[in-house]
């Protein structure tokens, strides 16, 4: 999968995803656990929202993300933030770390975008690997309901001041799988007949 264009338009299209108030929730999880969070991962971190927002309580934290683009959406905006973040271009399965760290987040059900199983499995022994004893590894999924109700073979339309978008899913009961499909049209961005032809089949995620 290639978020090169989607990059520009990630934060637009997910404009109501509180993070600052999921860093928050993340951070109460952590003091529950009695756990500091000491040397924190922020894996497929994206564009750095969470990355930022846990920064700014005080984590030592640095993000990983396989793409380029993104990542580059990353750093200006931690920039912008007065922060000094790094940054690295890395795959989940193949993560490849300077040293072992105490904490690792994985947000916005991430994981669902590894469709591999053996893949899947590769995260986890690689997180395990360069895990402190003792650390946590904090991520979500999405569930086979979702999958089947909420993305379904529902179409969404999302309208805003940088992109119109329409995301088409197509929900294989075989394999509890959801295809994605976005189309982008941005008149300032780009031509019409390019927009359409952008991340077809774009995405398959897997509980």
């Amino acid at each position: 999968m290639s978020y090169s264009s989607f990059a520009r338009y990630y934060d637009s299209l997910t404009h109501n995803v509180n993070y600052s108030e999921r860093a928050g929730y993340i951070c109460n999880l952590l003091k529950k656990l009695n756990h500091n969070a000491g040397l924190t991962l922020d894996l497929a971190c994206g564009t750095g929202s969470l990355t930022i927002e846990l920064a700014k309580r005080g984590i030592d934290v640095y993000g990983i993300d396989g793409s380029e683009s993104m990542l580059s959406v990353a750093q200006q905006k931690a920039a912008n933030n007065g922060l000094q973040l790094l940054f690295l271009c890395q795959q989940m399965q193949n993560i490849d770390l300077y040293g072992t760290v105490d904490t690792v987040v994985c947000a916005l059900d991430s994981i669902n975008h590894v469709i591999n199983e053996n893949d899947v499995q590769k995260t986890f022994e690689r997180v395990s690997l360069f895990l402190n004893q003792g650390g946590y590894f904090i991520f979500d999924i999405n569930t086979l309901y979702k999958h089947k109700y909420i993305l379904g073979n529902h179409t969404f339309v999302y309208d805003t001041d940088d992109v119109y978008c329409v995301w088409q899913n197509n929900f294989e009961a075989k394999s509890n799988r959801v295809g994605i499909t976005l189309d982008f049209l941005a008149e300032k961005a780009m031509h019409i007949t390019e927009a359409l032809n952008i991340f077809m089949n774009v995405l398959m995620i897997q509980i």
